[in-house]
């Protein structure tokens, strides 16, 4: 089969669209023929060498977002059959035995990612366990279905297990055209919140607003506190969705309600965060939340949600598989809102 693959670090020039062998499945396996497959940023974090997952080798096949047509089953497979029409959870957590994916369930540890230790889909073909894909409607688009996996899922679990957003709750969400905060936009208004976006020009908090962000701030050249007090009649935020980190992490804090609550689930501005006063934080009793891996059975529930709900999947273009290095580089440069989707 063909693949984009890369062998050794370096920037969108070291992909390389060869030929692969095609996967083989163990008993509780299944192959799918790849529809779809959306960018993320660990794909070009992990390529360029800035930052690897525990268990990623060389050379990698990346694409953790994955949907197609179960094209090949293993023998004790009883769940799924050829033909069916899946998407891919692609943490390999509580992956049964019989599966050659098995044994790389550590959550804190070695957590297998299809996609990001194992080859995802950035390939004609894909391996998955049989209990790792779930059935998408026959009447979902594939660029639909694909924006889900790891953007919805990471705002799922940021904004509810984790950060335990309720009804009547006002949550800040960063970064609005990326993938993960159109997603929060959406699950956020769902639940019955306020949302507050901001982005880092006035055309994406156009389309935040579109999305149905209840107020949105260019964080360029807003003052993002004072506008958040401005919107919460001077309480402050509840709740803080941060994968941006240091750009924002001072005016965040300091945007937060008394009791309230900052989740990081990323670190694309810097690895490194200070806290601007201590006697502020201990004061108000604000609460910063590391967002870790999502657990095996919130997939199939936020799955449910997202096949239910009239949500939208921003795609900022459909590019063929061959022509991944290009998409990589238009993801790496800040222009895109929503998701790019590559297409074997």
């Amino acid at each position: 089969m063909k693949a984009l693959r890369y062998h050794q670090p370096g920037g969108p020039e070291v992909l390389r669209y060869e030929e692969v062998p095609d996967p083989v499945p163990g008993r509780r396996d299944v192959v799918i023929r790849v529809a779809a497959t959306a960018l993320n940023r660990l794909d070009v974090v992990q390529r360029n060498g800035w930052y690897t997952l525990p268990g990623f080798a060389l050379p990698h096949i990346a694409g953790m977002d994955v949907v197609g047509v179960v094209e090949q089953v293993g023998a004790d497979v009883t769940t799924v059959r050829p033909g069916d029409r899946v998407v891919v959870d692609p943490s390999l957590a509580e992956v049964p035995d019989g599966s050659s994916l098995a044994g790389m369930g550590d959550l804190y540890g070695v957590l297998g990612v299809v996609g990001a230790t194992v080859d995802g889909g950035y390939a004609e073909r894909c391996l998955a366990p049989e209990t790792h894909v779930h059935q998408v409607p026959d009447s979902m688009a594939w660029e639909h279905a694909v924006s889900f996996p790891t953007a919805w899922m990471t705002a799922w679990h940021a904004l509810f297990p984790v950060g335990a957003l309720a009804a009547g709750e006002t949550v800040m969400i960063h970064a609005a055209g990326s993938g993960v905060s159109t997603a929060a936009i959406q699950l956020a208004k769902h639940a019955g919140a306020t949302v507050l976006a901001t982005a880092g020009n006035d055309e994406k908090c156009a389309k935040a607003l579109a999305l149905g962000a209840d107020a949105v701030l260019n964080n360029r050249t807003g003052d993002l506190i004072a506008w958040a007090r401005e919107h919460t009649a001077g309480a402050g935020v509840q709740l803080v969705l941060d994968h941006v980190g240091p750009a924002l992490w001072e005016a965040s804090l300091f945007a937060l309600a008394p009791r309230g609550r900052l989740v990081n689930c990323g670190n694309t501005t810097g690895d490194t965060a200070t806290i601007p006063s201590l006697g502020h934080l201990f004061h108000l009793g604000l609460r910063i939340l590391g967002s870790d891996p999502y657990r095996y059975d919130e997939f199939a529930e936020a799955w449910a949600v997202f096949c239910a709900g009239s949500f939208q999947t921003p795609v900022e273009r459909v590019v063929p598989l061959a022509e991944g290095a290009e998409a990589q580089r238009q993801l790496e440069r800040g222009e895109v809102f929503g998701k790019l989707i590559l297409a074997p």
